[in-house]
């Protein structure tokens, strides 16, 4: 039985220690975070920074798409992600419901 409550309290913790990891912003330095965009995911930004410093990238490739922030230490972090992203008539509305 102490086998079984061991094992539990093990996986338990395991399991909220990563979801608390999930939810936590990816944050770097600038230009490594472009650097990053550009090299890992192909993408480049389709509209330069807005006066709330964030900025969206896209990949017309992949259709991964990220939207970051960035801030007056040097450091951006990603505001939000996603795939399968729509170049198009839409485009306004899209980004209009990303920043909301």
């Amino acid at each position: 039985m102490k086998l079984f409550i061991s094992t539990l309290t093990l996986v338990l913790g395991t399991t909220i220690a990563t979801s608390a990891a999930a939810d936590e912003p990816v944050c770097m330095a600038t230009g490594e975070m472009k650097a990053a965009l550009t090299d890992w995911y192909g993408e480049t930004p389709v509209e330069p920074k807005s006066d709330a410093r964030e900025q969206l990238w896209v990949s017309k490739e992949t259709g991964t798409w990220t939207m970051i922030k960035s801030f007056s230490d040097g450091n951006t972090c990603v505001v939000a992600q996603g795939d399968d992203w729509m170049m198009g008539t839409n485009e306004d509305q899209l980004l209009a419901e990303l920043r909301d």
